[in-house]
């Protein structure tokens, strides 16, 4: 099990409580693509960011790479977060007045463990890997959207994590770049043998991954 969430529960305390995640357990296998999926209101973005380690704020037992994440410093889990989980938001958040490449490399140069050259390269290789090699230069705000999801892409994977995570990562796409990221993905499972953990409203999106686990007012209904 690269990821696992044991009795994951939270509330919402104002403006009265609202316990918004119920007893969530299950765990993403290493190279497993899975999707969640509910209505708009079920928790599936709120177990997201438990799961990436950005909420702290729940009771239960969080693993990641089998070592428990749970209760670890502000300091260790933004480390933890860095190195291990790449992060895929619906909005790509690049850096406009920063160059294709330079957004790319911002996570590993936090992470400091390597040296600039070898984040240049590594930036490098992770662009061509996507087929977007040639914008390395170009300003981000002067590419189109669906390049500009797979730089976020190429950003996620910089640190080579353990487990890329999505939240709507097609949810601003038209169909043809839609089907751009879920190749991506697909192909990162089955080359690399990476996890992939995605919320999607998208059904022919999830129906195309390894597993679907469904949420409904805060429970996992089926996974």
């Amino acid at each position: 099990m690269v990821l696992e969430a044991k009795n994951i529960n939270k509330h919402f305390h104002l403006p009265k409580d609202f316990h918004v995640l119920k007893d969530i357990s299950f765990g993403v296998k290493q190279g497993e693509f899975a999707s969640i999926m509910g209505k708009s209101g079920s928790g599936k973005s709120t177990l997201l960011y438990i799961l990436s380690t950005m909420d702290t704020d729940y009771t239960g037992e969080l693993y990641l790479n089998r070592q428990l994440i749970t209760g670890k410093s502000h300091n260790e889990l933004s480390r933890i977060r860095n190195k291990s989980i790449g992060f895929v938001f619906q909005f790509h958040y690049l850096l406009s007045e920063f160059s294709v490449l330079e957004n790319v490399m911002l996570p590993a140069k936090k992470l400091a463990e390597k040296s600039l050259a070898e984040i240049e390269h590594d930036a490098h290789e992770k662009l061509s890997m996507l087929h977007i090699g040639h914008l390395a230069q170009q300003k981000a705000s002067r590419i189109s959207g669906g390049e500009k999801q797979r730089v976020a892409i190429a950003r996620a994977l910089i640190n080579d994590p353990a487990i890329l995570m999505g939240d709507e990562p097609t949810g601003n796409l038209d169909s043809h770049n839609s089907e751009n990221v879920f190749n991506i993905f697909k192909r990162l499972k089955e080359e690399q043998g990476l996890s992939l953990l995605v919320v999607t409203h998208d059904e022919d999106f999830a129906k195309r991954t390894d597993r679907i686990i469904e949420m409904e007012d805060g429970k996992i209904i089926k996974h």
